[in-house]
């Protein structure tokens, strides 16, 4: 695809703020963003009643925990259909469906989960064991799955007695609590998928404080408040409607105008201007996820597939891509791009994770030296590659940047760019050169690495394959020991940063902006807001 006849128009004027580009490098102490509010310190009483509008940047996949793939979705979900178990303020695993944390065994190979009893999904069909492990085999053995890797390790899903499942696993695996925190632990009425197969996610049924009403393909999703919710008392809206709004400063000027009454995922221009509007605010959330440069290494066939040889100057040799990143600035990044409200990093473990080990340095940015593995390396300049990106201003404007710093080590960037599942689609293939995307992060550290940066790992875009970055997230996932599950995970994070297949660029938060006259949601590290306990203030 060739760039839009807007985005030539717009890369033939560089801003003036790029003129930091040329000299300095990133400090390898990233600055934190400005201090935001956090939705969880608004404890205003709420009164019953009322619809809340909130605007979405995108419209999710299919409603069906088992193939969705999209952080909406994620959204959507956390109002629609409970988990096992979830994160709380502090992203801490605790219950949600389950009744307690897991009971498991010595070897790690057996884990027993005691349920939550009473319990109905949204049509009134009784939540218990048998509707459990109905959801879990579902997820782990369906051929069009999305969560078989999630729970790769669970071999066997038994009924001990309606409120308890013992799981088998083929070997221990620590972070299984988290993917059950997640769409992998999220469980369906056992009816409505006898109902609909596979067409579940047309009509979904759960347990949660909404149901689903119905959904409008690109323009909204409307939930009604659940009565058959175990927890009803504290649900205080009637209704839950998304509107897709995808352009931010459509999204902005809904929410100014009070046609919506939150908006999510605010673009960072748009950040300023929502914050100094007396009748709203904005509160952050998320961090747990990274933003980067996928460099396709060795994805000649597939994600999934052997990798195999990859005929671009950037894949044949690791010092150009060592070029490639010292050419850029994160620091400038941040601040050209997004207005210093992310974190610059070159790692995709959060800054604050327990399992970042102490001491991961991110290179500062040398042209010099840039240069100087451009020219060993006897590739004629300027090098040319291809950069593919999300059609989005915020992504374009990206791309720009990053153009335009490599261009000075002898990088001739040429940017294409596609919709949003299209460049997913693209990575999945391995049918790009370099491709802008990121992930929305796991509070457990496997989430962000197993199946992105391991070999044939589903999301591993990059085709990268090398047993310094296998092996010891491999054993970390099994080991329950914390400050030794960090020294492997740096060990794999310090062989991918050699390797350079992803050039992370930093770690994005999400800013929500909302109605001053919203009370009560919940907004945490995962950047889902959830809305079970909020209304309009009373």
């Amino acid at each position: 695809m060739r760039p839009s006849p807007r985005l030539l128009a717009a890369l033939t004027v560089l801003p003036v703020a790029l003129a930091a580009c040329g000299g300095g490098g990133s400090s390898s102490t990233p600055a934190a963003p400005p201090s935001i509010a956090d939705a969880s310190a608004d404890n205003r009483p709420v009164k019953s009643g009322g619809t809340l509008n909130v605007a979405l940047n995108a419209d999710p996949d299919a409603l069906d925990p088992s193939i969705s793939t999209t952080l909406v979705g994620r959204e959507v979900f956390a109002n629609l259909c409970e988990k096992l178990y979830d994160i709380d303020a502090t992203s801490t695993l605790v219950p949600q469906l389950a009744s307690a944390l897991p009971e498991v065994s010595g070897d790690g190979k057996e884990v027993t989960i005691k349920l939550r009893e009473g319990v109905k999904f949204n049509d009134g069909t009784a939540f218990d064991a048998e509707a459990v492990k109905k959801s879990l085999d579902r997820h782990r053995t369906w051929e069009k799955s999305a969560r078989q890797a999630d729970l790769a390790a669970v071999s066997k899903v038994a009924v001990v007695d309606p409120a308890t499942v013992k799981l088998t696993l083929s070997q221990a695996f620590t972070p299984l609590t988290a993917q059950l925190a997640d769409r992998a632990g999220m469980i369906m009425s056992p009816k409505a998928l006898d109902a609909s197969n596979d067409n579940f996610g047309a009509s979904p049924v759960c347990v949660g404080p909404f149901k689903f009403a119905s959904r409008t393909s690109g323009s909204q999703i409307a939930l009604d408040k659940s009565t058959d919710y175990y927890d009803a008392a504290k649900v205080k809206l009637d209704h839950l409607v998304y509107k897709i709004i995808v352009d931010p400063n459509v999204r902005a000027a809904n929410l100014k105008s009070g046609d919506v009454q939150v908006g999510d995922q605010l673009a960072t221009t748009t950040v300023k201007g929502v914050q100094s509007d007396p009748n709203l605010t904005v509160v952050s959330g998320g961090g747990l996820g990274y933003y980067g440069i996928t460099i396709n290494t060795g994805n000649a066939n597939g994600s999934i597939e052997k990798p195999g040889t990859v005929n671009t100057a950037l894949a044949k040799s690791p010092e150009l891509r060592e070029a490639f990143e010292l050419a850029l600035d994160r620091d400038v990044i941040n601040k050209t791009v997004y207005n210093g409200l992310y974190e610059p990093d070159c790692f995709p473990a959060p800054m604050d994770s327990p399992f970042r080990a102490a001491g991961l340095q991110c290179p500062k940015r040398d042209v010099a030296k840039a240069k100087q593995l451009v020219q060993a390396s006897g590739v004629q300049t300027p090098i040319p590659v291809t950069l593919t990106t999300p059609n989005d201003a915020t992504n374009i404007r990206l791309a720009q940047v990053i153009q335009q710093m490599t261009k000075e080590a002898g990088f001739n960037v040429s940017v294409q760019t596609a919709e949003f599942v299209s460049t997913l689609d693209q990575g999945k293939s391995g049918k790009f050169d370099v491709l802008l995307n990121g992930w929305s992060g796991r509070v457990d550290l496997d989430g962000n690495l197993t199946n992105l940066i391991t070999s044939r790992g589903s999301n591993n875009y990059s085709g990268m394959s090398d047993p310094g970055i296998d092996d010891p997230i491999k054993q970390a996932a099994a080991e329950s020991d914390q400050a030794k599950r960090a020294e492997l995970y740096a060990s794999a994070m310090k062989k991918a940063a050699e390797v350079r297949g992803v050039l992370y660029l930093y770690h994005n938060k999400y800013y929500l902006g909302m109605n001053k006259t919203v009370a009560g949601v919940q907004y945490f590290k995962d950047g889902l807001p959830r809305f079970v306990t909020a209304g309009f203030a009373a």
